[in-house]
């Protein structure tokens, strides 16, 4: 890492606290305000953009109407502006809706943005659940310097990494300059949820009080009630994770058990925060799950947490899952780095 680049002050402190601070390592500050005369070089120049405008959440404001999701085109500015100093590859990281946003002209767009800066461009899906306890699907972008390419693969499977409706953009957008790589996943993860939960006594004001804890309960669905139920009537542990959304203009608490932990996002809301809920022995009990916890999930089970509860939410909600990123480097990124080293 050379630098790092982010508008949130919050995230920021995270940043420092976790890796220390390095002068001008870490600038903060408006991507569209930045000087590319000022950045160093480097061989990668990565990127992850809000994806509120691409989502529900955002109206679907899109890529280029939305406050920040158009943070995007500060990010190819910067590349443009580089000039001859410009990275032969870049990575860019959103949500899989970056693909159906505005009928798939966002995603057109963006990757046409990438290929007039003479970027040919591969694309693929990941889920984080593959190697952590979370359901964590996020859509990655490689653009590659056309310089540096070698013979461009032409087959493309279905597979889940590249599933049905991402190989069909590919196949009916042939003016994209394309330079796709056989990719395959084995996956990775040996944990289950119970596995990464911490062991908060339940005497701990982390729990909710009984009151708070039978309200949730009272707002699951019959069919999430029943699940519960069997829960609490087991002779050991088990836990399951609760979000609360709104159903026909009611807010329900909807319950996962099998394992897996629902996405983390960033607390905007009671209904952005996870809920952990633990039962067995005929009991049950309530609370929010740890910044701790949050960490696990996220694979940064080492990460240092000197910040408050909401900031740390926040700061994981919106990052990426390590191991993710572990496997791009060592299956995509490094085989590339190499190809370009050796023609240097």
């Amino acid at each position: 890492m050379v630098y790092a680049n982010d508008i949130s002050a919050d995230k920021e402190q995270m940043y420092c606290d976790h890796f220390g601070v390095k002068e001008k390592e870490f600038e903060l500050g408006d991507i569209h305000h930045l000087d590319a005369d000022a950045l160093p070089s480097a061989l990668l120049a990565t990127a992850s953009f809000p994806c509120t405008d691409l989502s529900l959440a955002g109206a679907r404001a899109g890529l280029n109407e939305g406050k920040q999701s158009s943070a995007f085109w500060g990010f190819i500015d910067i590349l443009r502006s580089l000039k001859s100093r410009r990275p032969p590859l870049v990575m860019l990281e959103n949500v899989p809706g970056f693909l159906t946003s505005h009928k798939g002209q966002d995603f057109y767009e963006a990757l046409q943005a990438l290929n007039k800066l003479d970027y040919a461009v591969d694309t693929f899906i990941i889920d984080a659940l593959d190697f952590v306890p979370q359901s964590r699907k996020r859509l990655f972008i490689i653009g590659m310097n056309e310089y540096h390419l070698p013979p461009s693969y032409h087959t493309i499977e279905e597979t889940a990494l590249r599933p049905k409706a991402l190989i069909s953009f590919i196949s009916e957008h042939p003016d994209i300059r394309w330079s796709i790589r056989p990719l395959h996943l084995e996956k990775a993860r040996s944990e289950s949820l119970k596995d990464i939960v911490e062991d908060v006594p339940l005497n701990s004001k982390l729990w909710w009080d009984s009151r708070r804890a039978s309200y949730l309960l009272s707002q699951m669905s019959p069919k999430h009630r029943e699940i519960a139920d069997a829960m609490i009537g087991k002779k050991s542990w088990s836990f399951g994770t609760v979000f609360r959304r709104v159903r026909s203009g009611i807010s329900m608490a909807e319950l996962r058990t099998d394992g897996i932990a629902g996405c983390l996002r960033t607390p905007k809301g009671g209904s952005a925060k996870q809920i952990l809920f633990k039962a067995g022995y005929g009991r049950y009990h309530v609370r929010l799950m740890t910044t701790r916890e949050c960490a696990r999930l996220m694979g940064a089970s080492d990460f240092e947490i000197q910040v408050p509860p909401d900031q740390a939410y926040f700061g994981f909600g919106d990052a990426v899952c390590v191991p993710v990123i572990e496997w791009i480097a060592k299956n995509y990124l490094n085989p590339c780095i190499k190809e370009i080293t050796t023609q240097s």
